[in-house]
């Protein structure tokens, strides 16, 4: 039933495609203002196009940079005036053997995967904390997109496993000091998804990727953003607070 997020505000960071693009829809749909952040804002001008008629603030930055997502969170609340829901899903996954890696590639998933989704996190806390105390539903969502690869450690995987790994045990602490206050805290952990996430790679690794997963029948963006709503709809009594969707082949 549509609506259930009418007088809310979420912002949704890496949404101009993939995951975040589906969720910041997906959440428009349900009646929330969204606020939608990501570095090319070409791809977020046609987010808007799709939401249509719904209440959506662009906000074109790059979280890595120091002040930016302070600077994000500030830009949502002065524009709408409260923060109920934050979606921290921008991420980046650059797999290879740690035997040789480019170091710059664990520096860029360290930036983005950790550094930033503990950065908006703090700037997002004491609004999050306010709107769980205020009407229209007395209850607040932080959202931490992680992966399959925050359970199971594999061979090439190995700093991507610990920035999910870490998201995790993050979220599961925070969890533990606010949930008493009405935040909600979840981790939303996909298996393989149809998106642009794995193109980053170098294209030897591409195609390692292709010969393991190539056969699955993979997830759609939509299906993991039908999961964030489902979580962030839920009464204030019931917190999801970890939700694993794996492809149905998908074996680990």
């Amino acid at each position: 039933m549509a609506g259930r997020l009418e007088g809310t505000v979420a912002l949704v960071t890496g949404a101009s495609s993939g995951i975040g693009e589906a969720t910041a829809l997906a959440l428009a749909v349900e009646g929330a203002k969204v606020a939608i952040a990501a570095r090319r804002r070409d791809r977020l001008e046609r987010v808007v196009e799709e939401i249509g008629d719904a209440d959506v603030l662009v906000i074109e930055t790059d979280i890595t940079e120091e002040g930016a997502p302070a600077g994000m969170v500030e830009d949502t609340v002065r524009e709408y005036g409260r923060l109920d829901i934050v979606i921290n899903n921008a991420g980046l996954m650059l797999l290879g053997p740690i035997v040789g890696a480019p170091m710059d590639e664990w520096e860029r998933m360290l930036d983005l995967n950790v550094r930033a989704l503990l950065a908006t996190t703090h700037a997002a806390l004491p609004h999050l904390l306010s709107a769980a105390d205020s009407e229209p539903r007395k209850v607040a969502d932080l959202v931490n997109v992680s992966s399959v690869a925050g359970r199971v450690a594999r061979n090439g995987s190995g700093v991507y496993n610990t920035t999910k790994f870490g998201v995790g045990a993050f979220s599961e602490s925070l969890r533990q000091e606010v949930t008493g206050r009405h935040v909600r805290v979840c981790v939303i952990e996909p298996g393989m998804v149809l998106t642009e996430l794995g193109s980053h790679n170098r294209p030897e690794i591409i195609e390692q990727m292709r010969s393991t997963f190539g056969s699955i029948e993979g997830l759609h963006a939509s299906d993991i953003a039908e999961a964030i709503v489902f979580a962030v709809t839920r009464p204030r009594r019931t917190a999801v607070n970890e939700l694993l969707v794996r492809p149905t082949e998908q074996e680990r």
